[in-house]
């Protein structure tokens, strides 16, 4: 009834150590598409092989505006196809031809931009605040495992369980996606006073869990006292 002690330890998550996903290369490559997508469209239209689009925003295609590009190319490669067809003169044939060449090759790549766009959408929602996560368990992230049974610091897909104990008994859990335990301490008393108990008057904790944040809300919100060294 006077005080809980907090600590955290990572577990390794069932998952491959090489399904890793990081939020700053998706973040790259989707600068890197959003800047190619503008390019080649600015390309159709100046070729004016397609009719402008009507956008939601100017620095960025969306993938519905991507998938109606893709559509006005397929109209624009079948207009094509029909003068190929009604046409009887070998060479005006291949002249044809060759202007369809372009917008056939052009479609290939806003389909892949279509699916790329897609994915890392999908990808940032699975993310969250996090900067990781694995292809297998999308819910683990990649940490430092504090006992490294290869002995090289490597990085592993796991999961933060923080435990608040007092006289040596768990009295309450919670596992998180966050590798800092910085960043646990609020979330988990709140999972304490909503699912565990009331809490006692001292929260007592390592210097890992030491911010101007944290204290400020078990001082203010919660009115409370930390037990908690400041980590600089």
């Amino acid at each position: 009834e006077e005080a809980i002690f907090i600590d955290g330890t990572k577990i390794e998550a069932n998952a491959n150590k090489f399904t890793f996903v990081w939020r700053k290369s998706t973040e790259r490559y989707s600068e890197k598409l959003i800047e190619k997508s503008n390019q080649l469209y600015d390309k159709l239209l100046e070729k004016e092989i397609i009719p402008a689009i009507e956008q939601e925003s100017e620095e960025e295609l969306s993938v519905q505006e991507l998938e109606e590009i893709v559509e006005k190319l397929d109209e624009k490669i079948e207009e094509y196809d029909d003068k190929i067809e009604a046409c009887e003169v070998g060479s005006e044939r291949k002249k044809i031809r060759s202007e369809r060449k372009f917008p056939k090759q052009v479609r290939k790549q806003f389909v892949d931009f279509v699916t790329r766009k897609q994915k890392y959408q999908k990808d940032m929602e699975i993310f969250g605040d996090r900067n990781s996560y694995s292809k297998t368990d999308p819910d683990a992230t990649f940490m430092r495992m504090k006992d490294d049974y290869m002995k090289n610091g490597q990085l592993k897909a796991g999961y933060n369980v923080q435990i608040a104990t007092e006289g040596q008994y768990a009295l309450a859990y919670n596992v998180f996606p966050n590798p800092t335990d910085t960043r646990t301490l609020i979330p988990f008393l709140d999972t304490i006073e909503a699912n565990f108990f009331e809490l006692p008057e001292f929260i007592v904790a390592d210097a890992g869990y030491g911010s101007e944040q944290n204290y400020e809300d078990i001082l203010k919100n919660r009115n409370r006292t930390p037990l908690i060294t400041y980590n600089q």
